[in-house]
């Protein structure tokens, strides 16, 4: 098997074409000794002169074993540079990459219904997984490239990873349409005194960020209902006297079947972020997919 790399190729190429060592070496910006040195090595590993001195004394002949080669090798050459260049384009709508996001079931259940429609109008051959994250090897996983965008929150990643803001977001409590306590504001008695639905992404706890705002008050409310999952707290609020309290960008698509109030009590804002490995910073499929998300994050804020 021949041991040919493509500086050889590029200089068979050259000299095929120009027919002459000096301009051969110029078109490919290396000495004329250098040239030689190359064609010495191309002459060994073919068994063959390749080109020899023209009878006229200008320039060089390709032997037959060089003629035959020369066609075959212009679509070698077209090849290898078609295969360096694969890594620096990305056209979405022919891609059939598969890009991988880490979200719990907050970010994803707030990004991925806008997200993935918006996606697939523009590049309807990818292929589009959220998956969980393990925040413990978070960083692992994006360095070696089994997801490549993480979204969360600053405080679940280590040092090293790239970041951007996707957005503020502010909390909303919700109602079934027609709930007996009427579409007035809430104060904070009524709040407590209603029975509440809570997500609890680790499973069956009763208490969370809301409750922990209102000891700080003196206050509690009464959680009678514990999920795990985004996705059923709308089905269970619109079959059910209970309220919930849960960010508004996830709440906000719900309103034809859900009444949405300002709660009673201050609720800090949490923020959400994407992160990516430096590594893939250059990617153009990977920079086409931070884009989308960001604009994704835009438009719910509008």
């Amino acid at each position: 098997m021949l041991e040919i790399d493509g500086g050889l190729l590029l200089t068979l190429d050259a000299l095929l074409k120009e027919r002459n060592v000096t301009h051969a070496a110029a078109r490919l910006g290396i000495t004329q000794p250098a040239l030689s040195a190359r064609l010495l090595r191309l002459r060994q590993l073919f068994g063959d002169q390749l080109l020899i001195p023209a009878s006229s004394g200008r320039g060089m002949v390709p032997t037959p074993h060089a003629a035959a080669l020369q066609p075959e090798l212009a679509k070698l050459i077209e090849r290898l540079r078609e295969f360096a260049n694969v890594a620096q384009f990305f056209d979405p709508a022919t891609s059939r990459r598969v890009f991988r996001i880490a979200a719990t079931d907050n970010p994803a259940a707030i990004l991925a219904p806008e997200l993935i429609p918006f996606l697939k109008a523009k590049a309807p051959h990818i292929r589009l997984a959220f998956v969980l994250p393990d925040k413990a090897r978070i960083a692992a996983h994006l360095e070696q490239g089994d997801i490549d965008l993480f979204i969360g929150a600053a405080e679940d990643v280590a040092g090293g990873l790239i970041g951007r803001t996707l957005f503020d977001e502010a909390f909303v409590t919700a109602q079934r349409k027609d709930h007996p306590r009427g579409s007035k504001p809430f104060d904070l008695d009524e709040f407590c005194s209603l029975d509440h639905l809570l997500i609890s992404t680790s499973g069956g706890s009763f208490s969370g960020m809301i409750d922990e705002a209102l000891a700080t008050i003196g206050r509690e409310r009464r959680v009678s209902v514990s999920i795990q999952s985004y996705a059923l707290a709308p089905l269970v609020l619109m079959g059910s006297d209970c309220i919930c309290t849960l960010p508004r960008r996830f709440l906000q698509r719900f309103t034809t079947s859900l009444d949405l109030f300002e709660p009673p009590l201050a609720l800090a804002k949490f923020q959400m972020s994407a992160f990516w490995h430096q590594r893939m910073s250059g990617d153009p499929a990977h920079g086409w997919l931070r884009e989308q998300v960001f604009q994704t994050a835009r438009a719910q804020g509008r």
